[in-house]
């Protein structure tokens, strides 16, 4: 199955960081895959986003006019990328931080209360992780263990303590989009 999404956050959410691991965990399990990063002028704070393709056959181009998805951490990401999801796709939004819902109707609608879940495992940072794991609960494009062996190529100065945190925060994102009523 081919997937192509874009993360969109403010420069500081990690947005790019789980691009990366999502296609480092396709490369695991030897799919093909592009991750292609966009920064705002201001870095940190700033608008940031990255595309990532996960397909079973080769990519001829990292560009995505319709993804498939649409994983938005804050409104202005919302507001600017909603419009170009495909009819039937996936919408995950950091529901923390997006106090309006978004207004498609032919796309399924995940809100995922990122920041309140990453808390509960001792800080915000991780919500990043915590939204990728909503991701892989409703797609499965790659397995939650090849996310989790991603972490240490992605971040090898990590220790065990914070691998395994953030290996808790893609689990709980997981199980709160499975559970989530369709």
């Amino acid at each position: 199955m081919r997937q192509a999404l874009i993360i969109a956050g403010f420069g500081g959410q990690g947005v790019v960081k789980a691009g990366i691991l999502l296609a480092t965990a396709a490369m695991l399990e030897n799919k093909h895959c592009t991750h292609f990063p966009s920064y705002g002028a201001e870095m940190r704070g700033g608008t940031t986003n990255c595309s990532v393709i996960i397909s079973p056959e080769e990519i001829a181009s990292p560009i995505i006019n319709q993804p498939d998805t649409i994983i938005a951490m804050n409104t202005p990401s919302l507001i600017k990328f909603e419009p170009q999801l495909k009819s039937g796709g996936l919408l995950i939004y950091n529901s923390s931080l997006i106090p309006t819902p978004p207004s498609r109707t032919d796309v399924e609608v995940i809100p995922v209360p990122a920041n309140e879940l990453a808390e509960k495992l001792g800080a915000t940072r991780y919500a990043n992780m915590v939204i990728i794991g909503a991701y892989i609960g409703r797609r499965k494009v790659v397995q939650i263990g090849s996310l989790k062996n991603s972490l240490s190529i992605v971040f090898p100065k990590f220790n065990a303590e914070t691998a395994s945190i953030n290996y808790q925060a893609m689990e709980e994102g997981r199980k709160f989009s499975e559970s989530y009523a369709k």
